[in-house]
């Protein structure tokens, strides 16, 4: 078996295909990295294509002083960087608007906007699943896009990512004194932005069987139209965005007024999926021909037992970085 030192010589003979081999471990811790950063899975794989490019162009010039981890790394990170200067800032509705009322008439996408959008799938390292989790949640990838973007990097780096000081003062091309001096200004945003308990912390104190049964209590009500039900489920300060439309619902009885009048006039099967590391839910909706399309991707956030955020996101070009069917049988 090729070993690391040996694909880095070939590739450096410019064997394409060693350099696909060598890189190919990082390729979805360097995905996730991108959109922690970007907030959005196309916007990632724009700059993780970006990186790769570079890193295939670059290899002269990487003489071995880090690992070919921390070198990749850096030009990711520098590759996200640049577009954070160039692409609108992406946040959720709510930083853009105040709450709308169940008989307003719903806007379309606002120009210049740019929505947080979830992560898709679960291949994480399993001794650092956990924690990984936590780093793609909407509410901690939301709280990072109000970081600029040289704080947003310190941040991952440091605090996900376990980078030194040192180390990330190189992948900046900064001093370690500016590196701490960042990451203390990062870390009070996302404090005052962030829940004090994770989704992740939230499913593991709500155990397996709850989970289950949350699951299927949703599913059957939604499927079923059933607003009392779904009530049952939600806190009473429970939100419901649509992402990328500018409406959203403050307070559960806004929300049960908005699912009736509007979002059950047809009927929805619902399939059950991951999102962020947050339970989720492919909603497909019947169509006049009878078909059931993907309309949207539900993704739910928790408190204790309920529901206190429910976000839909509608944008279509999203659906398949989850590998969603279009149609269900």
């Amino acid at each position: 078996m090729d070993t690391e030192a040996d694909l880095l010589e070939a590739a450096r003979r410019e064997d394409r295909g060693a350099f696909d081999r060598l890189v190919r471990p990082y390729r979805s811790e360097l995905r996730a990295h991108c959109y922690r950063l970007l907030g959005a899975l196309h916007d990632a794989e724009d700059a993780l294509q970006e990186a790769l490019l570079g890193a295939w162009r670059g290899l002269a010039g990487f003489e071995g002083r880090s690992s070919v981890r921390a070198w990749l790394y850096r030009i990711a990170t520098n590759a996200c960087l640049r577009m954070i200067k160039q692409r609108p800032q992406r946040l959720l509705p709510r930083d853009h608007h105040p709450a709308a009322k169940p008989g307003d008439a719903l806007a379309g996408p606002v120009d210049g906007e740019a929505f947080v959008e979830p992560y898709p799938g679960d291949d994480w390292d399993p001794q650092r699943r956990f924690e990984l989790r936590e780093s793609v949640e909407l509410a901690f990838v939301a709280a990072l896009q109000h970081l600029p973007g040289t704080q947003r990097a310190v941040l991952i780096l440091r605090e996900v990512l376990a980078f030194s000081a040192a180390e990330v003062a190189e992948v900046l091309d900064t001093s370690v004194a500016s590196v701490n001096s960042a990451l203390q200004r990062a870390r009070k945003t996302l404090d005052q932005r962030t829940p004090s308990r994770s989704q992740q912390a939230t499913l593991r104190s709500l155990g397996d069987d709850a989970e289950r049964a949350l699951v299927a209590a949703f599913v059957a009500a939604w499927e079923r139209a059933d607003v009392p039900a779904l009530l049952d489920l939600l806190a009473e300060d429970a939100r419901f965005t649509m992402p990328p439309l500018p409406a959203w619902f403050d307070g559960r009885d806004d929300v049960a007024r908005f699912l009736s009048g509007s979002v059950f006039a047809t009927p929805w099967r619902l399939v059950p999926v991951r999102a962020s590391g947050q339970l989720a839910f492919a909603c497909y909706q019947r169509h006049p021909d009878g078909v059931f399309r993907i309309g949207c991707v539900n993704v739910l956030t928790l408190r204790d037992d309920r529901i206190a955020e429910i976000t839909g996101f509608l944008d279509p070009a999203m659906y398949a970085g989850f590998a969603l069917p279009a149609e269900l049988p």
